[in-house]
């Protein structure tokens, strides 16, 4: 068995590999004047793990390639982060369910499919192949006690994440609960614990994705007006559109961290071990 991977996704294939006691086989990537994309691999062995996360339409594209490229292997499909994966159904005529496209096409040449956190399940009956979930919950948790806080509130950012904070809450034995909006007026919002007091608390909001971090940007500037002691924010994907890590870290918050499914300064979370494990289940 050795490990493969996309241009985008290195340093989890590599931290994959020493999990599995096996090497990352090296991959030449470049572009054809036209904008192609081409690769050539490595010598590959009669079993490989294919690392990518589809962060953009060259990782999609280079997944797929390397997928061929391995095609007298069995290939066990690795999908850290889908992008594609929030568009599950149409919101409106005329829309395609993109996470179902890019399933299928990501399905060919492989044998199954491990993501990690993806953001709807339903997306796994997409694959064409056995396709299994992980979630990060746990690291999440232990990064947490890392932290040194005492009793902290671990926060939802709304009812739908309260099963994943709830999952990140139970590492530590700590208090859980999720932020609720209440309309003050035409124009006003506040948003707040729904349950418990943040007031001269530690306070985690968990997510599996941070996008634009509007919705946690304003939570964190609420829950300081309501005596919370310090705010932090953890996801597993960091997606961080639009200058969204600046804007958290401008309101206050202490820290914001995510996984390393998609490869960032702040991951500080590996989902590495957990994806080993899977795959050595497989």
């Amino acid at each position: 068995m050795k490990v493969i991977c996309t241009e985008k996704s290195q340093v989890l294939a590599t931290h994959i590999a020493r999990a599995l006691k096996t090497t990352v086989v090296s991959v030449g990537y470049s572009r054809f004047p036209d904008g192609e994309h081409y690769l050539v691999t490595g010598e590959t062995d009669d079993e490989m793990v294919i690392v990518g996360s589809v962060v953009d339409n060259d990782s999609l594209v280079q997944l797929m390639l390397l997928a061929d490229a391995c095609d007298r292997s069995t290939n066990h499909l690795v999908l850290p982060y889908m992008a594609y994966a929030r568009q599950d159904k149409r919101f409106r005529p005329g829309e395609p369910i993109s996470s179902r496209v890019v399933a299928k096409a990501l399905s060919t040449g492989v044998s199954d499919v491990t993501t990690v956190n993806i953001h709807e399940k339903e997306v796994l009956k997409s694959f064409t192949v056995p396709a299994q979930n992980l979630s990060l919950a746990a690291g999440i948790g232990s990064y947490i006690k890392t932290l040194g806080l005492k009793k902290p509130l671990i926060l939802a950012p709304d009812e739908g994440a309260m099963h994943f904070a709830e999952n990140v809450a139970s590492t530590g034995g700590w208090e859980c609960d999720h932020l609720e909006k209440t309309r003050l007026s035409g124009v006003e919002v506040k948003m707040a614990p729904r349950q418990l007091s943040a007031k001269s608390r530690s306070v985690v909001i968990v997510d599996d994705i941070i996008s634009t971090g509007g919705t946690i940007a304003t939570a964190a500037g609420m829950l300081y007006q309501q005596g919370a002691k310090d705010v932090y924010a953890a996801c597993v994907h960091g997606v961080f559109t639009g200058g969204a890590y600046a804007r958290l870290m401008a309101t206050g918050i202490r820290d914001v961290v995510c996984s390393d499914t998609i490869e960032r300064s702040c991951s500080r979370i590996s989902a590495a071990e957990e994806i080993a494990r899977a795959v050595r289940q497989r």
